[in-house]
């Protein structure tokens, strides 16, 4: 298993990379969820306050945004957190 500072030595888009890829092989639903959860706040965070209460009502599109990130993405960076809690918690 990966330690915390392995972790976060990496990339906001690698952890990124590799909690969306781990979520996918293990069709880890309750990540998913988690991350709906985390998505207005994440949007907040880089300045998108409008467009995180209006997304609560698109979430299919949302999800697609977030789980398709590509570097430099800001919601990346903000999410981050989220991240390396997932990977801390299941990467093996």
């Amino acid at each position: 298993m990966a330690t915390f500072e392995e972790l976060n030595a990496l990339s906001s888009q690698e952890l990124h990379d590799r909690a969306t890829k781990r979520a996918q092989k293990h069709l880890d639903v309750k990540f998913y969820w988690d991350l709906l959860k985390v998505l207005p706040a994440a949007e907040a965070a880089y300045g998108n306050e409008d467009q995180s209460t209006a997304d609560i009502f698109k979430i299919g599109s949302l999800l697609h945004d977030f789980i398709e990130a590509e570097d430099g993405d800001d919601h990346v960076e903000a999410l981050r957190p989220f991240y390396l809690d997932y990977l801390q918690k299941h990467e093996s």
